[in-house]
């Protein structure tokens, strides 16, 4: 009985030496060829499986792997493009996006795409500290404003630094668009009331 548990004991010595020479053979292997380096090519790279051996730690952020095209990543709004059409803030899950819209009393201009702007935007505000990156916004937006960067590495030490402000007007400019807007509907409602009494008259 002690023989054969003499034998074991020996038996798993041997095991462990085995054990710990095959591990430094793999070891001495990846350092010996730690001069060489992997390029940093996307997954989608018909190479990238073909990189066995070298380094394989990027010097971030002087190097980095390039971003596949259709990802989801940093929300950008081009305002320019923007009808206030507040179907990205609808949509969205998380309640992400913040829209406030002022109805324009003169012509504002076209988007890219031809559409006609009757809203200014004095509040376009996206939180990217809420957002999931599920793209929902991006694909209902009618004119393409609304779209997904490859910008993955924004991050903050304050998060409201994370709140990403999209605007046409200053705040002066909002609250004098809004005095526009409500001089307009007095004046319109005060021709509304005149036409009607004079067709009582009459």
């Amino acid at each position: 009985m002690e023989r054969r548990e003499a034998i074991q004991r020996k038996n798993g010595f041997w095991h462990v030496v085995k054990s710990l020479l095959s591990g430094l053979r793999l070891t001495w292997r990846h350092f010996l060829n730690a001069d060489k380096r992997r390029q940093p090519v996307p997954v989608s790279d018909a190479s990238y499986f073909k990189q066995p051996e070298g380094l394989v730690t990027l010097t971030y952020p002087y190097e980095a792997i390039p971003v596949p095209e259709n990802g989801r990543y940093r929300l950008h709004n081009e305002i320019d493009d923007c009808i206030v059409c507040d179907l990205c803030a609808k949509v969205c899950p998380v309640n992400c996006i913040t829209i406030e819209s002022v109805k324009a009393t003169e012509e504002i201009g076209m988007t890219s795409d031809g559409t006609k702007k009757r809203l200014y935007a004095p509040v376009f505000d996206i939180d990217m500290a809420k957002c999931c990156y599920c793209g929902l916004c991006t694909s209902v937006c009618p004119t393409d404003c609304l779209t997904m960067t490859p910008v993955y590495d924004f991050a903050e030490v304050d998060i409201k630094n994370m709140i990403y402000h999209f605007t046409d007007l200053s705040p002066e400019q909002a609250e004098e668009k809004k005095q526009l807007l409500a001089k307009q509907q007095e004046e319109m409602a005060a021709a509304k009331a005149a036409a009607l009494a004079a067709r009582k008259q009459g």
